[in-house]
Formats: C-alpha cells, sequence, structure tokens
C-alpha cells in the first residue's frame, strides 16, 4: 500500500491544501488582509478556470512530459507557494499564487493516474487509485485540525507554513517511492485490450466523442460537477434558508469528511473484485439516496447527504480512472482523464449558474435541489449501462481465452 499512501499524501497537498486550505483560513486572514467581496469572487472564478487550464494542458500535452519528473515539479511548486502564502498580503498576489495552485492540482492527479496505471498490477489499481483520490478528504479533516490547533495558537500564518513543510516532506517520500518504481508486467490478455499507448492530440476529442468509455468517463465527470459542485456550494445557504442551525451544516461536512477518508479503500476493493459498474452502481445509487432524502426533508437528513456525497465524490476520481484503464494505455489514460477533469469543471459551472438564476428567479434554493437530485439519478443510469455493458463482455472475454 506504499504507493496509494503516498499519492494520497500528494492529494492531501495539492487538492486539501491547495484547493480548499484559502477558504478555511479566509474568516482569519481578513482580520489582517483587507480582500473585498469582488476580490474573493475573482478568486473563486480564476482558480477554477486554472484548474481547467491544467486539466486541459496535461490531457494534450502530457503525453510529451514524464509523468513522475511532473509529479515532483508539481509537488515542490505546490509546497513553495503553500509556504509562499504566509507572507502575502496583496490580494492580487494571493490570487496569483492560488491560481498557480490549482493548476498544480490538476496536474498532479493526471500524473498520478497515469503512473498508477501504469506501475500497479491491475487487480490492485482501482483500489490504489481511489485511495489516492480519498486523499483529499483527508485535506479537508486537517484543514479543520489546522483551524483549531495551529491558528489560535500560532496565528494562520503558521497553518500554511506547515501545510508547506508537510508538502516538502511528501515530495521527498515520493522521489524515494518514484525511484524505485517499476511498470507493472502486463499479460497478453490485458495488452490485447489496450489500443494505442498514446492517443494523438489531434484525435484526442474525436476519441472522446466517438468511444463509449471515454465518453461515458466525460459524462460521468460532467454531472458529478453539475451535482456536488452546487450542492457544496449552497448547502449552508439553504439551510440559513431553511432557518436550521448553523452547526447542522458542520456536521454534516464533518459527515462527508469522515465517509471520503474510508470510502477510497472499500469501494476501491470493490471496483477490483466485483468490477467497476458495481462500484460505480454502489456510490451513485448512495449519492442520489442521499439527495433524496436530503430533498424530501433537509433538516431531518442532511447527515444522510453528506454520507452519500462522500461516499461518492472522492472514491469516483479512482474507480473511473481505473474502468477507463481497462480499455486504454496509461497514458491514454492520463489523457482522457484531463479531459475528465475539465468537463466536471464545465458541469459544476452550468450547475452553480443554474442555481443561482433558480435562486434569482424563484427566491428560494428548493428547486436547486430537486434539480440536482434529478441529475443524480442520471449518474444510476449510466452506472447500470457500464453494469449491464461488463457482465455482457465476461462471457465473450472468457471464450476467447478458452480459444487461445
Amino acid at each position: 500500500m506504499r504507493m496509494p499512501i503516498t499519492f494520497g499524501m500528494n492529494q492531501i497537498v495539492s487538492h486539501g491544501f491547495g484547493m480548499f486550505l484559502f477558504a478555511a483560513l479566509m474568516p482569519f486572514m481578513r482580520e489582517s488582509i483587507e480582500i473585498s467581496a469582488w476580490q474573493l469572487a475573482a478568486i473563486g472564478a480564476l482558480t477554477q478556470l486554472a484548474y481547467l487550464g491544467g486539466a486541459m494542458l496535461l490531457g494534450l500535452l502530457g503525453h510529451r512530459l514524464g509523468t513522475g519528473r511532473l509529479a515532483l515539479i508539481t509537488g515542490i511548486t505546490s509546497s513553495i507557494l503553500l509556504l509562499t502564502m504566509s507572507q502575502l498580503r496583496d490580494p492580487m498576489q494571493i490570487t496569483l499564487a492560488l491560481t498557480c495552485l490549482a493548476a498544480s492540482a490538476a496536474i498532479s492527479w493526471g500524473c498520478i493516474v497515469e503512473i498508477v496505471s501504469r506501475c500497479a498490477r491491475a487487480e490492485s489499481r482501482s483500489t490504489y487509485l481511489s485511495c489516492a483520490s480519498s486523499g483529499t478528504a483527508w485535506g479537508y479533516a486537517l484543514n479543520g485540525l489546522l483551524i483549531l490547533v495551529v491558528v489560535p495558537l500560532l496565528g494562520w500564518q503558521a497553518s500554511w507554513q506547515v501545510a508547506g513543510l508537510f508538502g516538502l516532506l511528501v515530495v521527498a517520500l515520493t522521489w524515494h517511492m518514484l525511484r524505485d518504481l517499476k511498470p507493472a508486467p502486463f499479460s497478453p490478455a490485458a495488452s490485447a485490450a489496450l489500443i494505442d499507448s498514446v492517443i494523438p492530440t489531434s484525435r484526442l476529442f474525436a476519441t472522446i466523442i466517438g468511444e463509449r468509455t471515454a465518453l461515458f468517463a466525460c459524462l460521468i465527470c460532467l454531472l458529478v460537477g453539475f451535482t456536488s459542485m452546487p450542492f457544496s456550494y449552497w448547502l449552508n445557504s439553504y439551510l440559513d434558508e431553511l432557518m436550521l442551525p448553523s452547526a447542522l451544516g458542520g456536521y454534516t461536512w464533518a459527515t462527508v469528511g469522515g465517509t471520503g477518508m474510508v470510502a477510497g479503500f472499500i469501494t476501491g476493493k470493490l471496483a477490483d473484485r466485483k468490477g467497476h459498474g458495481m462500484a460505480l452502481m454502489v456510490i451513485f445509487s448512495g449519492y442520489a439516496l442521499g439527495l433524496l432524502a436530503f430533498a424530501y426533508d433537509p433538516g431531518k437528513y442532511a447527515l444522510v447527504a453528506g454520507f452519500g456525497y462522500g461516499l461518492m465524490y472522492f472514491p469516483m476520481w479512482g474507480i473511473v480512472a481505473g474502468w477507463v484503464n481497462q480499455h486504454y494505455s496509461s497514458t491514454a489514460t492520463m489523457q482522457i482523464s484531463g479531459i475528465c477533469m475539465v468537463t466536471f469543471g464545465m458541469g459544476g459551472t452550468l450547475g452553480n449558474l443554474l442555481a443561482g438564476y433558480i435562486r434569482e428567479t424563484t427566491g428560494s434554493l428548493q428547486s436547486v435541489f430537486l434539480v440536482l437530485t434529478g441529475a443524480s439519478l442520471l449518474l444510476v443510469v449510466l452506472a447500470i449501462i457500464i453494469l449491464r455493458s461488463s457482465r455482457r463482455a465476461l462471457p465473450a472475454n472468457l471464450a476467447t481465452v478458452d480459444a487461445c
């Protein structure tokens, strides 16, 4: 488990700290830094665009670069930027640093997908990938720990410094692991299942549109972005609209993080042993049921929605990447994963815009969560299709092996 633990720590640094620590520390930072509301909005928009840009860059050019070297570069970059954040006071400089952190996070995850797909044993890849992706949930928990322990004792600047020093430690551990890492051997059956090792840039988007696995992976990420980003962004506002206790939002997010911290290993094992379609069915069904219950009675079932969110969101990235890797080489999987991150961002943007429009026109967020619930049911439908396709493909593969 050395590989998934190390890459999970990379996710703590790149996503847990790089993407979410600023939001956690913002109330404390505003006491000594003047940041206006429009500057905060600009930071949110620019970091989202930077994440999309990093994902697109990886999808188009990642196959030309050494992913091991690139993983170390992004780790060093993120660590230095985290350390630098403790000294910045100018909102423009803070925005630039956070934008670079967002792009680095997207590139880091794509590198992890390629390395795990190339070096992990086929029967363990989904477990490794989903464990690594769940590192973001551990980042959530550590952000809370920094707020509860480090900020009261040493101030918010020390939180950035602790995050940066942790990042440098992770870089050292990653370098030590990559130094001895070797590609996993391919069986003849597995090799035959793979198409070209690299998808030419000129054919990448044609592959996404024309090939079912790549298309479904991008559709899944689009719908996950459409449902999960508005849920996380508007949850506390909706609870406040309903005049529910503010602590309920805190308990819900604690449930999200706690569930995500353990869901990666469990659902990854399920994907490796029972198939990716089964794992996707479980996590998407849990998510949809949680949203259904929340839409019915937000006050009573907010924690159920948080459980479903944590069950789905963090492991989903690893399970989808593992499923794609069954049909493509490690490099092509990285390319497709880059485009998946782009579609995820597009879905999140579209979902938030729609939620804002509904809130503006109706004056309530109730319809927003009904829409999100409906979209989550589409994820279940996609999982059913993938599950049925995999079950039909299994007898055919067995027949081919017997013939050989």
